[in-house]
């Protein structure tokens, strides 16, 4: 369902790049696979998913303002 509601615009960086994984549970043997397979769509594991997370939470924390009416939707 989420990929039927993504914007034209990400969709079409999904068809030409693929789908990125990262945290924990793309650490679970073959999700990647499975992914790929029902989306018809590449898939990758970051190098390091689980220090994804925790950098993509820090350069939140570092701009807090500007994630301000995201993070509080």
């Amino acid at each position: 369902m989420a990929l039927e509601n993504t914007p034209p615009e990400l969709s079409s960086d999904l068809v030409d790049r693929g789908i990125m994984l990262a945290g924990g549970s793309s650490l679970l043997r073959g999700l990647d696979q499975l992914i790929a397979r029902e989306t018809g769509l590449p898939v990758q594991r970051a190098k390091d998913p689980l220090l994804c997370v925790v950098n993509g939470a820090g350069k939140v924390l570092e701009n807090l303002d500007f994630f301000r009416d995201t993070l509080l939707g």
